[in-house]
């Protein structure tokens, strides 16, 4: 379909500053030296001189280049030092709980991303941020301008406690404060609770950026092994025993990235170990919405005394809308929320707004429920065509996005995974998730990122394998 006019030419003028920002990383371009002419760079790229006038602006304007009244524009010095990712993918970087962000974050849209934890656009729904946004552009001024409140917008915090009850987690809105993201808000929880050198329990395997996050509150961190039900409670209760621990984070609703489902018989023995140790749990269930059958929350067994929930909308809504959440016990609220004031000040009202209208839109449960189809078929497709390979899901997920998947004949992950980068292809090794290194063969596939041809051909002839 073609985009509207009004559209197209801010595209071209991308298209032409990423030329020339890319010539100059490159060095083909370098300070002082003269850009191509106006009339010259429009001719070879078939585009009109007002466009490349417009993008030569805007490099100015940024500092990129310099205009000289009368002799034309001209690459602005000294140079950056010479940025890799600027002309290519890293393929030296060591593979750890970074690796998968920074590659997957770096690549352009010609690098495909089996490996990333996040949903392709055109599986998000694109015409209600749009709508979204069209509402939000008649907003009162102080919502496109001012700070929002230190809690958060009132009226999506209203919303989350009634999709909360849903859950059985019983929550005010006044214990829900908004965050800038899920990785926000579990970033604020961990300032909050924990202090340098104490001790967190994971599961092993685990979300990659709670490894990065802990390691950045100088945290200690000990896994735990994960079951098909959840934490395996023999080693989870001698973690506790031996360790000490201050948190515990999980998934309990779909769990990353193994895809299991906690128990109603584990999720009440690990808040009986916790209420012993006076531990306290954060409960991350940022893929809540993908869940056909809603599993068991430890937040509704606990009443939210010593289960902390953080969430967000990244996975079915939108990742360019920063907005999570969390929830958690009243006298903890302002504590929580004076570090949030300290260290981001104030809730993007811009973002809240946005996701506000697009959850008030009736066509959102619609959305999730032909997402939770689509990702279903996905799972069967990918599936069967990993095991073709040797490739074996741990589990066959009730839902979700992941299937966690160990490889033939002790294949290494992790020089697997740089050998696809060189081919355009962003995979997640299983170290990266494991706080005790024991997952060398395993990888992490996403179903919606996983149906490109060129996955199956590398893997086909890396593993050195034929489909049967």
């Amino acid at each position: 379909m073609n985009l509207p006019s009004s559209v197209q030419p801010s595209t071209r003028i991308d298209d032409v500053m990423r030329l020339i920002r890319g010539r100059i990383a490159a060095r083909s371009l370098t300070p002082g030296e003269k850009l191509p002419s106006i009339r010259a760079l429009a001719a070879s790229m078939q585009l009109s001189t007002s466009t490349v006038v417009e993008a030569y602006e805007r490099l100015g304007a940024e500092g990129v280049i310099r205009s000289r009244p009368g002799a034309g524009f001209f690459v602005a010095g000294p140079l950056a030092p010479l940025t890799m990712a600027e002309i290519g993918p890293r393929l030296d970087r060591a593979v750890d709980p970074f690796w998968v962000s920074r590659q997957s974050l770096q690549a352009d849209d010609a690098v495909r991303k089996p490996g990333c934890g996040w949903l392709p656009p055109d599986w998000l729904p694109q015409a209600s941020l749009r709508r979204g946004m069209r509402q939000l552009a008649r907003a009162e001024e102080s919502t496109l301008a001012d700070y929002g409140t230190p809690l958060g917008l009132a009226p999506l915090r209203q919303l989350l406690a009634r999709r909360m009850a849903e859950r059985g987690v019983e929550a005010s809105a006044d214990q829900i404060v908004l965050t800038d993201s899920g990785t926000h808000a579990i970033d604020l929880v961990c300032r909050f609770l924990i202090e340098p050198g104490d001790t967190v329990l994971v599961d092993d395997p685990c979300y990659f950026n709670f490894l990065a996050v802990l390691r950045a509150h100088r945290a200690r961190i000990v896994g735990v092994p994960m079951t098909p039900s959840g934490p395996d409670l023999v080693h989870f209760e001698r973690a506790i025993a031996e360790h000490a621990p201050r948190l515990y984070i999980t998934n309990a609703a779909i769990h990353n990235p193994t895809g299991a489902s906690l128990s109603p018989v584990t999720a009440h023995r690990v808040l009986k170990l916790a209420e012993a140790a006076d531990l306290t749990i954060v409960e991350d269930e940022v893929f809540a919405d993908l869940e056909p059958v809603v599993a068991p929350r430890l937040a509704a067994f606990d009443g939210l005394q010593r289960v902390v929930q953080v969430g967000s909308f990244s996975k079915t809504l939108s990742a360019a809308a920063r907005v999570g959440h969390v929830a958690l016990r009243q006298d903890w609220v302002e504590g929580l929320v004076d570090l949030k004031i300290a260290t981001s000040f104030g809730s993007s009202q811009l973002s809240s707004s946005l996701v506000l209208q697009v959850l008030r839109d009736g066509s959102y449960r619609k959305h999730v429920e032909g997402l939770r189809l689509r990702l279903a078929r996905a799972a069967v497709e990918v599936g069967g065509r990993l095991k073709a390979l040797g490739i074996r899901p741990w589990l066959e997920p009730q839902a979700g996005i992941f299937l966690w998947c160990q490889l033939p004949d002790g294949a290494d992950a992790a020089a697997l995974s740089q050998a696809a980068l060189a081919q355009g292809l962003v995979l997640a090794p299983g170290n990266v998730f494991s706080p005790t290194q024991s997952a060398p063969d395993f990888m992490r596939f996403n179903v919606a990122q996983s149906q490109d041809e060129r996955l199956f051909a590398f893997l086909r002839q890396a593993l050195g394998r034929r489909t049967r």
